[in-house]
């Protein structure tokens, strides 16, 4: 009899025990009774009654990201690779709908985000996918959320994460984009080869009148000297026309000039005309000098 109530005792406890169960944060739990859905049941602790009623499955109602990969082809026939990044939850208002009407949650999610992904990038060229990336994204949420609500699913987001073109495509694409920056660097460096060509020739230009104007005044001035040394000799010596006076200072300078390169140790061998009629020459050329720079200065 003793043995009786302390088995009796050990299925009391097994009872008590098999009685009461758990479910964790951000999870829920659905219990059936013989096979059939009977309640779902919230995080906490929670009350069955034992072997009758059981805990079918725990499902989590975090946030669930599935990854997937698509491959189409564009408008203009290049075939991509596009990642994308599913992130759903389940709805805790529609726990049965999530896990009675779906068995593989995520091959139907593939399956809709193909036929979304199908009907928007064959309709449009590379450019205008890589250009469209977040509007394919929203596309697909939009799509997506119509459509999974009705199997209890809530798609928090989707992510088109990059647009992968065949390698071949992308080898082409860099080429060009590498061209056309060569290009603008070959405009730049020749602009900036034009602009320094340009101020070269404007310097030089410069330079060249600056250096006119040097000469000029230098001339001027020593047509002034030889002016004021006319004058001196003229009031001196009284009566001596410009052109005598000139031509004395001109033999004066030259002979000045001749003495000074044959006391020079460096002086090369120098042929040169010596006659009276080359200095009357140069005597010539100096009072036309003087004669044209009275009319400018005028």
């Amino acid at each position: 009899m003793e043995i009786f109530y302390w088995i009796l005792l050990v299925f009391v406890l097994i009872t008590v025990v098999l009685s009461f169960f758990t479910v964790s944060t951000a999870q829920v739990a659905i219990i059936t009774r013989f096979g059939k859905f009977l309640r779902v049941a919230n995080p906490g602790l929670n009350w069955k009654v034992p072997f009758i009623d059981a805990v079918a499955v725990r499902i989590s109602l975090r946030v669930n990201q599935i990854m997937l990969t698509m491959e189409t082809k564009t408008k203009d026939n290049v075939f991509v690779t596009i990642p994308i990044s599913v992130q759903n939850r389940v709805r805790p208002e529609k726990v049965y709908d999530a896990y009675y009407k779906l068995s593989d949650p995520a091959e139907q999610i593939k399956s809709y985000v193909e036929q979304v992904i199908l009907g928007h990038v064959p309709g449009m060229t590379l450019d205008e996918v890589f250009a469209s990336q977040s509007g394919i994204a929203a596309a697909v949420k939009r799509e997506l959320d119509a459509d999974m609500e009705g199997f209890g699913y809530e798609i928090v987001n989707v992510l088109v994460t990059d647009i992968v073109p065949d390698e071949k495509v992308k080898s082409a694409m860099n080429d060009i984009n590498a061209a056309q920056r060569e290009q603008v660097a070959a405009t730049a460096r020749g602009e900036a080869e034009k602009i320094l060509v340009v101020k070269k020739a404007e310097a030089e230009a410069e330079s060249k009148a600056l250096q006119g104007q040097g000469i000029a005044n230098q001339r001027r001035a020593i047509i002034e000297g030889l002016r004021g040394s006319i004058e001196q000799f003229q009031k001196t010596v009284g009566d001596v026309t410009t052109a005598e006076a000139m031509q004395l200072v001109l033999i004066t300078q030259y002979f000045d000039t001749l003495k000074s390169i044959g006391e020079n140790d460096k002086t090369n061998t120098l042929f040169i005309s010596h006659s009276p009629g080359a200095v009357n020459d140069i005597s010539e050329q100096i009072m036309k000098s003087m004669l044209a720079a009275d009319k400018a200065k005028d």
